[in-house]
């Protein structure tokens, strides 16, 4: 199985990622992605500035066919929510960390069509209870607005880091 680890938009969270990877253990292969506007040797004309549809290219290459864990962090809630219904038969169990915006219809419609494509046991959102951007409790608001039954766990931290490896293995039930 591989797992997926899709950081936030800063790169200072390449760090968070390779540590989540080294610190989890998990058996099988862990896939830290890299996006592609951290680069900044790249030929590519749009280096330096984000592109969910560039990004969403690269990862699928990268999955193929593979089966899949999900583990995304900020703006890698965003990129998890589009891919996810592309590739859900693959995928088997998401952590969505730190949502980074939850202000219009599109993030709904968004988390709704992974609910309607995964089982709602086999997502995981961890929200910090004074996230700088969506405390704790407008994520849960949220997310309930959409399904639920959605489970969200509140840490206690007042920052947008999520140093969660063992809450995230266990979950991936390794």
């Amino acid at each position: 199985m591989l797992t997926i680890i899709l950081p936030g938009y800063s790169e200072h969270n390449r760090q968070w990622a390779e540590d989540m990877k080294f610190k989890m253990a998990l058996t099988g292969e862990v896939f830290v992605h890299n996006w592609k506007h951290w680069s900044s040797t790249s030929s590519d004309s749009s280096s330096g500035s984000f592109s969910l549809k560039q990004e969403i290219d690269s990862l699928l290459k990268e999955i193929s066919n593979q089966k899949v864990n999900i583990i995304a962090k900020s703006v890698g809630v965003y990129v998890a929510l589009n891919l996810i219904p592309k590739i859900y038969p693959q995928v088997n169990k998401v952590i969505l960390c730190g949502i980074a915006s939850v202000a219009n219809e599109d993030r709904k419609s968004l988390v709704s069509a992974v609910i309607n494509t995964l089982p709602v046991d086999n997502i995981l959102c961890i929200q910090n209870e004074n996230d700088k951007y969506i405390t704790f409790n407008e994520a849960q608001k949220f997310y309930h607005s959409v399904e639920t039954k959605l489970k969200i766990i509140s840490k206690p931290r007042s920052d947008h880091e999520y140093p969660y490896p063992m809450d995230f293995k266990n979950f991936l039930g390794q």
